[in-house]
């Protein structure tokens, strides 16, 4: 019996069907029993004990950052740091000093000596996550630390070397990117000795129902939904749904629910309305020669976040957009503001 089922109550192990290997409810688990994710998974076991560069693809939401985790904990490193930093989050300057590091006085504002988080994941892994948002100057200093095996922190002279491992992830398809002339071939070839993909929510509709008693039983507001259970209509239209912004949206709808249901079973009312009606679309209004191009763009995005109830995030899936390109389009409307970050927008 596999450690799930010593956790489950014996209705959940019959609903949960083939065991799910490789998991206990935990934070840094991954929790399966598609035949995708057990493919991904036996190539994660051939490659973690090896110290090959590895690069992970997949939309947002599909969880590269546990795979790279559970890379690192089945390594020879598991004892040393994981470090994970987002690229897309920063801007070039900000990225370089969070990677490299700073000197005291090494610009306005540097009042003390910073170590970069390449540094304090000596001996360990370094996960880069959105790598394909990097800036070309920050690609040639990833590119000259990977090779050398040594950092200059921002404002020093001294080259600091550093064993580490690095793992990176995108949502972009790095070899066009390198075809545009965005991402730099050489770095790119760098960092794939081996490529992984995380497969969408969608590709993996096995792992959708015990993705749901696995969030409703261990997320941060299970307190509050200890004992609830979930009906066959519901449970339904889950599996069903088809999860844009993947197992990160899956994730915020449970807590929605545990929060939210009312009773011990959550029932079809309970499901937010795009997942009870899946087939509702955005209507675009007919051409109109006065409309250009930019302020069509500024509707089908606002759009976009009304109907996802202000969540950038699965917005920004929907749209084929980074979470990055999102943000400047909504500072750009003066409307970044006005849409809180997992909450309905605010009226006007």
């Amino acid at each position: 019996m596999s450690d799930i089922n010593k956790i489950l109550p014996p209705s959940d192990q019959q609903l949960l069907g083939t065991p799910i290997t490789n998991n206990i409810l935990d934070d840094k688990k991954i929790v399966y029993k598609s035949e995708a994710m057990h493919q991904l998974m036996h190539m994660v076991d051939r490659v973690a004990p090896s110290t090959a560069t590895v690069l992970i693809m997949g939309e947002s939401g599909t969880g590269k950052e546990l795979v790279a985790h559970a890379i690192h904990e089945k390594s020879s490193r598991a004892n040393k740091p994981f470090i994970a930093i987002n690229c897309g989050a920063l801007r070039e300057t900000l990225l370089e000093s969070e990677l490299f590091g700073h000197e005291k006085g090494a610009f306005t504002g540097a009042y003390a000596r910073k170590i970069g988080l390449a540094e304090v994941a000596d001996g360990g892994t370094l996960f880069l996550d959105e790598l394909g948002e990097m800036s070309p100057g920050i690609q040639a200093k990833l590119l000259r630390f990977l090779q050398e095996g040594e950092v200059y922190r921002v404002g020093g002279k001294e080259p600091i070397k550093v064993d580490i491992r690095l793992i990176s992830a995108t949502n972009r398809e790095l070899d066009k990117e390198v075809t545009r002339g965005n991402f730099r071939e050489d770095l790119f070839y760098r960092i794939n000795t081996i490529m992984l993909s995380a497969p969408p929510l969608r590709r993996r509709r096995d792992d959708i129902t015990p993705l749901i008693h696995h969030f409703l039983q261990s997320g941060p507001h299970s307190y509050l939904g200890r004992g609830k259970k979930i009906d066959e209509e519901a449970m339904t239209h889950m599996c069903k749904y088809d999860w844009p912004g993947n197992i990160r949206e899956l994730q915020n709808v449970c807590e929605r629910l545990q929060i939210l249901s009312e009773g011990e079973t959550i029932t079809f009312a309970d499901l937010p309305e795009q997942i009870k009606s899946p087939d509702q679309k955005t209507i675009i209004d007919d051409y109109d020669p006065t409309i250009p191009l930019h302020e069509l763009e500024k509707r089908y995005i606002l759009k976009s976040l009304s109907y996802f109830e202000g969540n950038k995030t699965q917005a920004a899936n929907a749209l084929g957009i980074t979470i990055k390109t999102l943000y400047n389009k909504l500072h750009e409307y003066g409307e970044f503001e006005k849409f809180a970050v997992h909450s309905r927008p605010k009226s006007s």
